[in-house]
């Protein structure tokens, strides 16, 4: 307690005192004595909650904090500002940075942050309005830092641009008693012709990845198919054996067609052979 509100403290104490004599001594003054007195003391009262602190002003010089509980102070002379030392959160209103790659993209981000109980004071003395300064500081800090990477970059390394962005806040709110949790972009908005260009290169992609596969498939079947007719051929009529076995997986369903190749070499010679039987 500060040497006001003593002052004050002793002051209340013997207005009271001078109320009581008055009910004694002057009737009529003690009603019009009572309401200046409950008004007094009810302006001198102060509750400051346990997430608060009290910021205290005498003659519009800094004079102490008041902290959780009831405090007293003096009215007209001291005036106390409260500060909240809660987790505070900031939406940062959509920006249209331009990235690296001269690519413009439409970013909104939220910030955490809260004030330090210790350095209080510094939220009201050294800023006029910390919440719009901490707002305009990181929307500022976000064109900055997205200017300074690809497009490719924001989209996959947001974390890092978060976390350049969290440390450039923080750092510059330092001087106002404010300390910066986190910062995180909410959404990332392209341009319509970007995204249809994205569209077609992620089809793209997908297709190569489907030719490779599909390659290394046949790459690979390539390879059995050689090795099993190694085999095969190595083996006294096993091309034989593996004809009648094919032909016995056709003939097992009924719709299926058989088909017989047969060289045209044998065809001509029995077209002559029916000639020769003619004559």
């Amino acid at each position: 307690m500060n040497l006001f509100s003593k002052f004050w403290l002793i002051f209340l104490s013997v207005f009271g005192v001078v109320i009581l004599i008055s009910l004694m001594s002057f009737p009529f003054f003690f009603f019009p004595l009572l309401v200046v007195f409950f008004f007094l003391f009810s302006s001198s009262i102060k509750v400051i909650y346990e997430f608060e602190r009290g910021i205290v002003f005498s003659f519009g010089k800094y004079d102490g904090m008041l902290f959780p509980g009831l405090n007293v102070v003096l009215p007209i002379v001291q005036r106390v500002s409260t500060v909240d030392l809660r987790l505070n959160v900031v939406d940062v209103p959509q920006q249209s940075p331009i990235t690296k790659d001269n690519v413009s993209v439409s970013i909104d981000a939220v910030i955490y942050y809260k004030i330090i109980a210790s350095d209080a004071e510094k939220s009201i003395i050294k800023v006029d309005n910390f919440e719009y300064a901490i707002s305009q500081l990181a929307q500022t800090a976000m064109r900055n830092v997205v200017g300074e990477m690809t497009l490719d970059e924001v989209l996959s390394n947001r974390d890092e641009a978060s976390g350049k962005i969290k440390e450039i806040v923080d750092k510059a709110s330092d001087p106002w008693g404010i300390k910066v949790e986190s910062v995180e972009l909410k959404h990332i908005e392209l341009p319509e012709s970007m995204k249809t260009v994205m569209a077609k290169a992620a089809e793209a992609e997908r297709i190569r990845r489907a030719s490779v596969i599909k390659a290394s498939g046949e790459a690979q079947a390539a390879k059995i198919v050689s090795k099993a007719a190694h085999i095969i051929g190595s083996v006294d009529g096993g091309l034989n054996l593996r004809t009648l076995q094919e032909l016995d997986n056709i003939s097992s369903d009924s719709s299926n067609e058989t088909i017989f190749f047969v060289p045209l070499d044998m065809v001509k010679s029995y077209e002559g052979y029916k000639k020769r039987g003619k004559k």
